[in-house]
């Protein structure tokens, strides 16, 4: 390989050379960069039978967050080394599907953008308007590529990359009765905040007693995180999110529960601790020492971990009943009583 391929795809590649013939490898599909093509892979394990849990780990959309693509990456890893030894997680995929898509946004991460290498931002690109007024350029624009958050001409088919993503989720966790989805990304505060819908409106999801719980699943089993777990409208709105539009599909079919949630790592942390990173456009969205690369991973990996137990455990911990209408309460006291 080049001597200046991006890491993450060597470590792809390197995975996927000794994976466990368990692991089912899919090219979504082929992009070009550099004079290259790139395929947009699927990985995935365990039970494809709609009638047990899927749990989604995506990485890599905006191919500046190089972090992201890692900690899927990292996750991926740990899972495979796992499954030559470990009973419990043998038995776990007799009883559901994992899947992962760690780098979304190969052209992306090769020449070091944010937006793919038609200049548009995969996660501003699907068909929806946001419901409410949104902020100039970053809730998404269609005035020219050159500037970022471009969402693509108007009334043009999904990009590649983003009709990838859809069709994966849709094949392997929609089909699900029930699903959860982690996208990972960086770039936002000074702390790891988990976004759920809507980006779109500040209106609450339907499954907001589900979402609650999961967080309070979250506070019990991993004590003194530092998460903080809130809908994405607190902090902004954007048109054209695909986690808003595969979660509306999702809400279309009765019966189906699908739960998609954004890891947005606290990038200015990184950049505080070591100032000098202002001066690259990987240092704004990475952490740049291999010490304090090593330690987010490792942060975000029992994370990544109890999402898979919670997708597998759904039945133990999704409210019900008035414990549901008790949960739903309390979420909108918490999230939206303003």
């Amino acid at each position: 390989m080049d001597a200046r391929e991006p890491a993450e795809l060597i470590e792809l590649q390197q995975l996927l050379d000794g994976a466990s013939p368990q692991l089912q490898v899919r090219s979504v599909c082929e992009v070009e960069s550099g004079g290259r093509r790139l395929p947009v892979l699927a990985l995935s394990l365990g039970n494809p039978a709609p009638d047990v849990p899927a749990a989604g780990f995506f990485g890599g959309v905006h191919g500046l967050e190089r972090i992201g693509a890692a900690v899927v990456l990292c996750f991926l890893r740990s899972v495979l080394t796992r499954l030559r030894w470990d009973a419990l997680l043998q038995q776990q995929l007799e009883r559901m599907r994992l899947v992962f898509m760690p780098v979304v946004n190969p052209g992306g991460l090769l020449a070091g953008t944010r937006a793919n290498p038609q200049g548009v931002d995969l996660m501003r690109n699907a068909p929806a308007d946001a419901l409410e007024p949104v902020a100039p350029l970053v809730g998404g624009q269609r005035l020219t590529r050159r500037l970022p958050w471009y969402r693509g001409p108007r009334h043009a088919p999904l990009q590649p990359e983003s009709q990838a993503l859809c069709a994966v989720v849709e094949r392997e966790l929609l089909s699900h009765e029930f699903s959860l989805a982690v996208d990972c990304h960086s770039g936002f505060g000074l702390c790891d905040r988990l976004w759920f819908p809507y980006a779109g409106t500040r209106a609450p999801v339907p499954h907001l007693p589900e979402l609650h719980a999961l967080s309070g699943l979250l506070d019990d089993a991993l004590p003194r995180h530092r998460y903080v777990f809130e809908p994405q409208s607190r902090h902004y709105l954007a048109h054209g999110d695909l986690w808003d539009f595969l979660y509306r599909r999702a809400c279309a079919e009765p019966g189906r529960t699908f739960l998609p949630l954004t890891l947005e790592m606290g990038s200015w942390l990184w950049v505080r601790k070591n100032p000098r990173q202002l001066l690259s456009a990987q240092g704004l969205f990475n952490p740049l020492p291999d010490h304090r690369h090593a330690r987010v991973l490792r942060r975000h990996l029992a994370w990544l971990e109890l999402a898979a137990r919670a997708a597998f455990s759904h039945h133990a911990w999704r409210p019900a009943g008035a414990e549901r209408e008790r949960q739903l309460h309390l979420a909108l006291r918490r999230w939206y009583a303003a």
